[in-house]
C-alpha cells in the first residue's frame, strides 16, 4: 500500500498509524539509538531513499527508522540516478520495484511522485513534494497529541505562506477532525484544490488574513520557512510575510498552554523569533525526534503491519 496522501486514507487507517508511532515510541525507551527493536519487523526487507530535494530530517529519520525496524535502506539523490534524465520515471520505478521492497521519494513535483507510485508494483511513500508534506504532518499531529490530546479536539492556527505542509494539514483536520485557521496574505493562501476538499467534507478550515484572528484561542500555532526551495521572488515574499511573524506578541492572541511547533529548518528571527522557539510554548525538538517513530508507523503501515 502507498502512503503518498493524507486524505487517501481513512480516519480509522489514520489512527492506527497514530497509535503506533505512540506504541513503537514507547517501546524504545531506555534504549541506545542504534539498538533494533525487538520484533524486528523489517527483517529482511529493504527500502531505497530517493531525494531530488536536499534534506536532514527526512533523511536521516528514514535511515534510523529502518535501521531500528530491522531493514536494510539505500540513500540515492536524484542527480545520482537517471531519474527523469533519458529514462522515464516510470522505468525507473519499474527497476527499483525489482531491487527493493519500498521506495520513500522527495520529489520537486507531485507529477513526479504520481508517475513513480503508479508504476511501482511495490510502496511508494511521499517524502515531500511541492504540493504537500504527508509524513511532516503525521508527526505534528503525534506530537499535539502527545500534548494535549486527540486533534479532533483541537484548534490549530497555520500562520504564513499556505505551503505544502499547509495542505497536508488541511487534510489531516478533514480525516481526523479538529479546526484549522490559517493566516496568511490572500496572495499565499493554500491552493484552491485543497480549500475545495475541505469544503466538500465538510472540514472547519478557514483562511483569514489577520494573524491575530488565526491565532485567538488556538491550541497550537505553527510556521514554515517564508521562502521555500521552489519558490523565487524571495524579497516580495519576505514583504509579504513580515507582518506573520511568530513572536510574543502574537502568541499572547493564542490558549496560555498553547504550543508552537515548525517542521524546520526555521529561519530564526523571520518567520519565528528566538523567543518563541527556545520558549515554554515550543515543541519543536520533539516534534523533530517524533519523525522518526511517525515514519517507522508509515512504513509498517505501507507492509500491512499496522
Amino acid at each position: 500500500m502507498h502512503f503518498l496522501e493524507i486524505k487517501d486514507f481513512s480516519k480509522a487507517q489514520l489512527r492506527g498509524i497514530l497509535d503506533s508511532a505512540v506504541k513503537r515510541k514507547n517501546s524504545r525507551s531506555g534504549l541506545a539509538k542504534g539498538e533494533r527493536d525487538s520484533d524486528l519487523p523489517l527483517k529482511g526487507k529493504i527500502v531505497a531513499l530517493v531525494f531530488e530535494r536536499p534534506s536532514t530530517r527526512t533523511r536521516f529519520s528514514f535511515e534510523v527508522g529502518i535501521r531500528q525496524l530491522g531493514g536494510e535502506v539505500f540513500t540515492s539523490s536524484g542527480g545520482e540516478m537517471q531519474l527523469g534524465r533519458g529514462e522515464t520515471v516510470a522505468d525507473t520505478a519499474r527497476v527499483l520495484s525489482r531491487y527493493v521492497d519500498a521506495v520513500m521519494i522527495r520529489s520537486k513535483k507531485r507529477e513526479t511522485l504520481d508517475e513513480f507510485a503508479s508504476a511501482a508494483t511495490i510502496p511508494v511513500i511521499n517524502g515531500l513534494t511541492n504540493m504537500t508534506h504527508p509524513c511532516q504532518v503525521v508527526t505534528d499531529v503525534m506530537t499535539l497529541e502527545e500534548n494535549k490530546g486527540h486533534l479532533d479536539k483541537q484548534h490549530v492556527a497555520w500562520v504564513g505562506d499556505g505551503n505544502n505542509v499547509c495542505a497536508s494539514w488541511i487534510e489531516a483536520v478533514g480525516v481526523l477532525g479538529g479546526s484549522l485557521k490559517v493566516g496568511c496574505p490572500l496572495l499565499l493562501k493554500p491552493q484552491k484544490e485543497f480549500l475545495d476538499w475541505a469544503d466538500k467534507h465538510k472540514a472547519a478550515v478557514s483562511v483569514m488574513t489577520s494573524p491575530e484572528e488565526a491565532v485567538s484561542d488556538t491550541d497550537c500555532v505553527i510556521t514554515d520557512a517564508w521562502v521555500s526551495m521552489h519558490d523565487e521572488d524571495v524579497e516580495n515574499r519576505h514583504n509579504l510575510l513580515r507582518a506573520y511573524q511568530v513572536n510574543e506578541a502574537l502568541m499572547k492572541h493564542a490558549k496560555k498552554d498553547a504550543l508552537f511547533m515548525h517542521c524546520l529548518p526555521a529561519h530564526r528571527n523571520e518567520e519565528v523569533t528566538d523567543a518563541i522557539m527556545d520558549g515554554p510554548h515550543s515543541v519543536v525538538f520533539d516534534e523533530a525526534e517524533n519523525r522518526i517513530h511517525a515514519q517507522k508507523a508509515i512504513l509498517l503501515s505501507c507492509f500491512g503491519k499496522v
